[in-house]
């Protein structure tokens, strides 16, 4: 029996990158996935792969999940599909960078809207699903989440995965009741379409900081989807609460 079995999967950010690992991963395990993007071409790019590998998969894209009213409609259409919903796996995220004293309020804003709301707003719109039968959310955080950098100015990122870590712990609690579990996967530096650029030409500091990984090597998306797999299956029935770093041994090296 394939790990994810009979599940009915929610996916965000399904247009490329850790999305698509997911999408592809999840329905290889037997998920039936609804997946959505704010983007139609990539998305749609993911049903094509998933389909030819045999999946399951349904997209709503586009969705922009960081308007409240959208996110919620989209919940509610994806649970209809199937019929109910067991994993919310969310994976999108679009974050802007600036130092304190340079960063604009409106990019401030826009990453506390795409990095932390668009959690909170998929979760509040699942909860009730959720609540019928139990299920599981996975939320993708940071390692930015955890820790400050010399190398860069991550104060709105850091800040919005510093709150969606601590979103899956109250979550969690709320949800033990219930028999919703949720967790979070926090990536170290990952290689997807928007990030593969700096491990050519990326800021010395970063380049330094990379070579440093213990386990000599930067994460790829299926890295962070074979975590995340776990976590969303039967197997880590008794795990909730948990910031599960997933980054080569980085992180430990301070």
């Amino acid at each position: 029996m394939a790990r994810l079995d009979g599940k009915i999967a929610l996916i965000t950010g399904i247009g490329g990158g850790m999305g698509r690992a997911a999408a592809l991963r999840f329905t290889q395990e037997g998920a039936r996935v609804v997946g959505c993007d704010l983007f139609e071409e990539g998305a749609a790019e993911t049903v094509r792969l998933v389909r030819e590998a045999g999946g399951e998969i349904e997209n709503f894209a586009p969705v922009d999940l960081s308007d409240a009213a959208a996110s919620a409609e989209w919940v509610d259409a994806a649970a209809a599909v199937y019929g109910g919903i067991d994993i919310l796996y969310n994976n999108a995220s679009t974050p802007r960078f600036g130092a304190v004293d340079e960063i604009s309020i409106e990019d401030w804003d826009f990453t506390i809207d795409n990095e932390l709301n668009l959690v909170f707003y998929a979760c509040r719109a699942a909860w009730p699903h959720l609540k019928k039968r139990g299920g599981v959310i996975v939320n993708v955080g940071s390692i930015a989440g955890t820790r400050g950098v010399e190398f860069m100015p991550q104060n709105a990122h850091g800040t919005a995965k510093a709150g969606v870590i601590n979103l899956t712990q109250q979550l969690a609690v709320e949800g033990g009741p219930h028999g919703i579990r949720v967790v979070c996967v926090s990536p170290g530096f990952t290689v997807t379409p928007s990030t593969a650029w700096l491990v050519e030409s990326g800021p010395q500091p970063l380049l330094d900081n990379l070579a440093r990984i213990p386990l000599g090597r930067v994460g790829q998306p299926e890295d962070i989807v074979n975590a995340s797999l776990f976590l969303a299956s039967d197997e880590a029935s008794w795990i909730t609460g948990i910031n599960v770093v997933v980054d080569g041994g980085g992180s430990v090296l301070g």
